[in-house]
């Protein structure tokens, strides 16, 4: 195998690594269910396409292409439709939207009247 090919997969596994890693720091700072849930089931079927297209290129051949493809295809359907009943649970269990700390309309307005 070429060496750009290694890269080209090293550099997309990494990358899907830093894609999931993101949505778990989104797990932590962002302020409510629903904004968590969004990161999570955005952040987190993208990583693990990234890092399943870089485990490819590292291992290619015609029986782990079937397999990268089944898992790509399986990661989008599932994971939109996961994400959107962990939300819709968030709504019916009324968890409530959070409050936002920072008003940049009322920033503003102070800022004109002097």
């Amino acid at each position: 195998m070429s060496e750009i090919w290694m890269w080209l997969g090293g550099i997309l596994t990494v990358v899907g690594a830093l894609v999931v890693a993101t949505a778990a720091l989104g797990l932590l700072k962002f302020p409510d269910a629903y904004s968590r849930v969004s990161a999570v089931g955005t952040a987190g079927g993208l990583g693990i396409v990234l890092v399943v297209l870089g485990a490819l290129v590292l291992q290619p051949g015609i029986g782990d292409a079937v397999k990268a493809v089944i898992i790509i295809v399986l990661q989008l359907m599932t994971s939109a439709v996961g994400t959107m009943a962990i939300a819709r649970s968030a709504v019916l269990v009324r968890t409530p939207f959070a409050r936002l700390r920072y008003d940049e309309l009322h920033e503003e307005h102070e800022h004109h009247d002097e």
